[in-house]
């Protein structure tokens, strides 16, 4: 099968130092550029982002501040990318929300007006989640194949999420499962301790993933200007900023994870700061 275009479309990719549009930057450029008639070309280039990519983000992509150190600025690559992309349209996964939004971004910075208005946008994993929506009457009737009755009402829905469950298990009992570092292995069995491993984000220190952990096992922030930092040392460094946390909208299960984390300095004798 090959794709109907009357112009060429553009399938790219980017790695870059982070998930914020503004202050992070690409490292890498991927394009697979598929033309009418079926011909395609490819690109792929390494950016120097001018400035560090954090280690807990080199750990995803595997992209060093030493791979870069020679590649080119993207202002540098900008014409080239440019005309490669000349008119046309661009297709990604998850693209509409972030690959596109940075693209655009660093041509900006380059004064370089990368116009999409006449550009078609075809994104993936848009197409994905509104065909396969991930509700739980979707997945009543993906698993069960049963219509969902009352939707919505509370008893219709726990009774419907366990039978759900019951039909995973039936499903995907002995069926491998593969991480992202490439290991394998059947975590879905018939027993509560190993649902839980499977389905909790071990990843978030508290509920809402404000606090995560990095590879040590450490509480760092995952968000906002400390993001990807130790927590424990931002209160050791900034005190004020414990006491704004506290102070600030963020939930009580929050407050209540730097709080321990805030003691826990206490006893190592490196806190001097006070819960107000």
């Amino acid at each position: 099968m090959q794709l109907k275009l009357t112009r060429p479309i553009a399938f790219f990719d980017l790695e870059t130092t982070g998930t914020n549009v503004v202050k992070d930057r690409i490292v890498e450029i991927s394009i697979y550029k598929v033309l009418p008639g079926g011909g395609a070309e490819s690109m792929t280039k390494l950016i120097n982002p001018g400035i560090p990519i954090p280690p807990e983000v080199t750990e995803i992509h595997g992209i060093t501040n030493a791979d870069v150190a020679t590649a080119p600025t993207f202002e540098q690559a900008a014409s080239a990318l440019n005309v490669f992309l000349g008119n046309c349209d661009l297709a990604g996964y998850n693209s509409n929300k972030f690959d596109i939004p940075m693209l655009i971004e660093e041509f900006l910075r380059c004064g370089i007006n990368f116009d999409i208005k006449k550009r078609r946008l075809v994104d993936v994993q848009n197409i994905f989640h509104k065909m396969e929506p991930r509700t739980l009457r979707a997945a009543y009737k993906y698993y069960c194949g049963k219509d969902l009755i009352d939707a919505h009402s509370a008893e219709a829905d726990t009774k419907a999420t366990y039978e759900v469950l019951l039909s995973q298990i039936e499903r995907y009992e002995g069926v491998p499962y593969e991480e992202k570092d490439g290991t394998t292995s059947m975590p879905i069995t018939n027993e509560i301790q190993a649902l839980h491993d499977f389905s909790y984000n071990h990843n978030n220190a508290d509920l809402v993933g404000h606090i995560g952990y990095n590879k040590a096992g450490k509480e760092v922030f995952k968000f906002g200007k400390h993001k990807g930092k130790l927590v424990e040392d931002v209160f050791a460094k900034e005190p004020q900023y414990f006491d704004w946390m506290m102070k600030a909208d963020f939930p009580l299960s929050t407050k209540q994870v730097i709080r321990t984390i805030i003691m826990r300095g206490f006893d190592k004798g490196n806190m001097i700061i006070k819960e107000q």
